[in-house]
């Protein structure tokens, strides 16, 4: 019997755990926070879509966006989907995306800290791992509460994203540490901030419409869904998608540029003659009047100014080239962005240990004997949808499995 100690009781943390007590090991979770699963408690807005039924290879990214599903394939969703059922947490499908039927993230934690409880599962909190040294026995890792010895170490310490409720990236100093190299870790899943002054005048405005992600004027992505306009600038599933492309490219200090299409019900042609006719069949009306019932009144307020042309002009003033600047302006909806929020904000972290240095067939350390990793501390995130979940629970299982 081996006793594992795994750093960071979050989802990977939790998962792999379990799967490591089942197999008769000693198991002992380090976790930094006062609690285990904070984070799982935040996702889904509180409700945890903790899996997806579509897997593909573009719902995961990294330098090796391969690497997740090479791994998930051997704890796949219908597995997980079976390990969640008999802890008791029945799945509700919607479109694809499962959540725990009660539509509480709590389920999906307190069936775990059942099981762990049940599986006589050591769970310090409050403990602040500092260092892990191997040598011939195994490990020593020097905490902020005394020292701890284990034939086998899972890191599974998280990322960088929200270190309120765990990861705040000292998993990555430890694996650095131990010799891995760490791809700069970097928001994801996050807003995006432009120095536009008239995002403040848009603040809460929702819109269905298409997205592109441009860096240096070459596009990088391309999403389509809600977008949600603040007073720093764009949120929203479309805008979250892309957000980890757009953080790479500024920080290596490209000109990014956001191009949103507000209506991409129409082609350009399309809403131009809608527009003509909108005018001509309302010549008393002002300009802005003809978009009452048709866009936003903010919004089109903003577009007015954004093409010179007064809110208040008569449309029997209107010329064929205004119609036209504002048909493009509304099509193609240029945007600098200046930045990310902070990792606060985000919901994943981008980057992390470098996944070459990692076996994808037991998640243990090319480099460091004995040593596995499990969840978001590898350069490996996911798209929004209970991917980053998925990975958490595939990449902790395997871990749990193996050691």
């Amino acid at each position: 019997m081996n006793h594992v100690i795994i750093v960071g009781g979050g989802a990977s943390g939790l998962m792999a755990a379990i799967m490591a007590a089942r197999k008769k090991n000693k198991v002992t979770i380090l976790e930094h926070k006062e609690k285990p699963g904070k984070k799982i408690l935040a996702t889904g807005n509180g409700k945890c879509n903790y899996t997806n039924l579509i897997q593909e290879p573009d719902c995961y990214r990294g330098k090796d966006a391969f690497f997740a599903l090479k791994v998930i394939n051997q704890f796949d969703v219908e597995k997980t989907l079976d390990f969640f059922l008999d802890l008791g947490v029945y799945p509700k499908i919607k479109n694809g995306y499962v959540y725990p039927n009660s539509e509480q993230a709590a389920s999906v934690a307190e069936a775990l800290l059942i099981e762990a409880k049940l599986l006589k599962i050591n769970i310090h909190c409050d403990v602040h791992v500092e260092k892990i040294k191997k040598n011939a026995d195994g490990f020593l890792i020097h905490t902020t509460k005394g020292k701890y010895t284990g034939d086998k170490v899972i890191l599974a310490a998280g990322g960088c994203a929200s270190p309120s409720h765990g990861s705040d990236g000292s998993g990555f100093t430890l694996a650095k540490l131990l010799g891995h190299t760490i791809i700069k870790p970097l928001p994801a899943l996050v807003q995006l901030k432009s120095g536009e002054k008239y995002f403040k005048t848009l603040a809460g405005v929702r819109v269905e419409g298409t997205i592109k992600l441009f860096g240096n004027h070459t596009i990088l992505a391309e999403e389509k869904g809600e977008v949600l306009l603040a007073a720093y600038g764009v949120s929203g599933i479309p805008v979250m998608q892309v957000s980890r492309f757009a953080a790479n490219a500024l920080e290596k200090k490209q000109t990014v540029e956001l191009v949103i299409d507000f209506l991409p019900q129409f082609k350009l042609s399309e809403l131009l003659e809608l527009l003509r006719s909108r005018v001509d069949r309302n010549k008393e009306k002002t300009i802005e009047q003809v978009f009452i019932g048709l866009l936003n009144n903010k919004l089109a307020y903003v577009c007015m100014n954004q093409t010179g042309i007064k809110p208040e002009q008569p449309c029997n003033e209107v010329k064929q080239k205004q119609l036209q600047a504002i048909a493009k302006q509304l099509k193609e909806w240029r945007i600098p962005i200046n930045d990310t929020n902070t990792f606060e904000q985000a919901q994943v972290s981008a980057g992390g240990v470098a996944v070459a240095e990692i076996n994808q067939d037991t998640m243990e350390s090319k480099i460091v004997r004995g040593l596995y990793f499990a969840g978001e501390i590898m350069d490996v995130d996911g798209t929004c949808g209970g991917y980053n979940l998925q990975w958490a629970w595939s990449s902790g299982a395997v871990a749990g499995m193996q050691v």
